[in-house]
């Protein structure tokens, strides 16, 4: 019998096997009463105020902080946070947490030593989505839960905590009607007393100051040292963290989520054999043309068309098709009845895609050759790579019923993005482009920067500088002697003490796109904004790098 089904079965929820089953409506589903609930509703004085101290230490590291070091004690403070409300309701955390965790320090690491936005997004991103899972992973059995069940539910976790909005609320009223002690009882009153009188006191000061010029003077020059805009953003920060963090703990408490277990493959195979059948023999023709044309290169070329231009295209539209087929195949091995002849089918499309994920690799490679690197080129390279080792394990589960594919989904994606978040792919891209760019600096210089031409790039200069002067800092410790070798003043550019070129950021958004030698004004102006504030709380290793090359590019 299904764990969780003996667990409602305990609480009162489910009949035993044979009884009739009642439908319950998704009210009674939402009121429904766990252990772990009363739990929470019984301790409400603890986890109010651990969630609300959890929410200020949020504030405290991430408030004006995009990627500063203080991101690291904020992921640990929030495993401890769980750990603590885990225990505090009767339940243990689960071994299975450790990867979740580790993922999420790695990624706190990886974005405190970048300076790329996009990174710093994606790692924030990563970050949630593995702290909600870590939490959906302590309340519920997920080892045998489908890839789409497992979405599913952390987009129904998600959207349905929603509706706990006012459980805090309902919890401290039911707090208060019960014979607690008078010191907890106090307490809330204060906290409760603070929250109703901060909006009557602001009312309150902007109605006196309208009625009193003496008392408007002494109220704005009191005010006048203040940042009201900041004080409103640390509160609502605070608000929305306390009652969010709240809110899924409620939610998750209630094991309202859907973890019955299906087997789905009910659909005919014949179905599914006939469309796969008709795409592989499709994919067999075009596997065997790259084959020929592109990896052996012996066949002749259609009119107009050479070997260089041919490999330079398609490369996205493989990608696409490729990752189609993965889901093809997913649906195939999950929607429909087992079949010997589906399954060579399915292995066979799957052979055929690893030709188009080697096609357009090929492509894109050929294409770098000529026009250099960027984020989304090398972006396309590792999503490649990463579907690869998907499909290896995609034809596993297709003669393995009990694979846990989505396990091994879920450690290869992360290990993949984690190894890109610490690869400083514009690092990569300056170190390479630069090496091959239009502008020669002297020889000297280029024997202390440059290694040399790269390994297999065309002989077409570089000469995008536009692109150039887009990088973050993680550039900079190629750019910097690149733009100090060019004849760059970089300090004096950099503390806004050169009269040449000193409102390049404002001729540029002016005038457009910078060309040549200019880009490098552009570039320090761009690091300057990134690197002005950085402190105890702000410290990032790649800005901190970007200021200590303009420091020695001065020297």
């Amino acid at each position: 019998m299904d764990n969780n089904v003996l667990y409602n079965q305990q609480i009162g929820m489910v009949p035993p096997q044979g009884m009739p089953q009642p439908m319950y409506t998704q009210q009674a589903m939402t009121h429904r009463e766990t252990d772990e609930t009363k739990n929470m509703k019984g301790n409400f004085v603890f986890f109010g105020g651990v969630t609300l101290l959890y929410a200020v230490f949020y504030v405290i590291c991430m408030f004006r902080n995009d990627a500063g070091v203080a991101i690291l004690p904020f992921v640990v403070a929030s495993v401890v946070y769980l750990n603590v409300a885990v225990k505090k309701l009767g339940l243990v955390m689960k071994k299975g947490g450790v990867f979740y965790v580790v993922a999420m320090l790695l990624l706190a690491v990886s974005t405190f030593c970048t300076d790329d936005g996009r990174i710093i997004f994606f790692n924030k991103t990563g970050i949630f989505l593995l702290a909600l899972s870590l939490m959906i992973n302590q309340f519920y059995d997920t080892k045998s839960w489908s890839i789409g069940m497992y979405f599913g539910n952390i987009i129904m976790t998600w959207f349905a905590s929603l509706g706990e909005m006012f459980q805090p609320l309902t919890d401290a009223a039911n707090f208060f009607k019960k014979g607690n002690s008078r010191r907890n009882k106090n307490v809330l009153y204060v906290v409760l007393g603070v929250v109703i009188a901060v909006p009557l006191v602001v009312f309150v000061l902007v109605m006196l100051s309208s009625a009193d010029i003496v008392f408007r003077e002494v109220s704005v020059s009191f005010v006048s040292g203040m940042d009201i805009e900041a004080v409103i953003e640390v509160v609502f920060r605070i608000a929305f963290m306390f009652f969010a963090t709240y809110w899924l703990i409620s939610f998750l408490c209630k094991r309202t989520l859907n973890t019955t277990v299906k087997d789905n493959r009910k659909g005919e195979p014949v179905l599914a054999i006939t469309v796969n059948s008709m795409l592989t023999a499709v994919y067999l023709l075009f596997s065997g043309i790259q084959i020929v044309y592109l990896f052996m290169g012996q066949m002749k070329l259609p009119e107009g068309y050479t070997y260089a231009m041919y490999a330079r295209e398609g490369f996205f539209q493989l990608l696409v098709v490729s990752a189609m087929n993965l889901v093809i195949v997913l649906i195939s091995i999950s929607w429909f009845k087992e079949s010997e002849i589906l399954k060579c089918v399915l292995t066979v499309m799957s052979l055929c895609t690893f030709v188009m994920i080697a096609s357009s690799a090929y492509r894109m490679i050929m294409y770098i050759r000529y026009y250099y690197l960027t984020f989304l080129r090398i972006l396309v390279l590792w999503a490649l790579a990463l579907l690869v080792v998907l499909f290896v394990g995609v034809i596993v589960s297709i003669f393995k019923k009990k694979f846990p594919l989505f396990r091994y989904s879920m450690v290869v994606v992360t290990v993949f993005y984690i190894a890109l978040s610490f690869s400083h792919p514009d690092y990569i891209i300056a170190k390479v482009n630069i090496e091959n760019a239009t502008e020669i600096i002297t020889a000297t210089d280029r024997d202390n920067v440059l290694s040399g031409r790269g390994f297999f790039l065309s002989e077409r200069r570089y000469k995008d500088y536009y692109y150039l002067s887009s990088l973050s800092a993680d550039a900079a410790p190629v750019v910097i002697p690149y733009l100090e070798g060019l004849g760059y003043d970089v300090k004096a550019i950099y503390e806004n003490e050169s009269g040449e070129k000193a409102d390049y950021y404002d001729d540029y958004m002016e005038y457009g796109t910078p060309y040549g030698d200019d880009f490098g004004y552009l570039y320090i102006e761009n690091l300057r904004y990134s690197t002005e504030n950085l402190g105890i709380r702000t410290y990032n290793v790649s800005r901190h790098k970007a200021i200590r090359c303009i420091e020695e590019a001065a020297n």
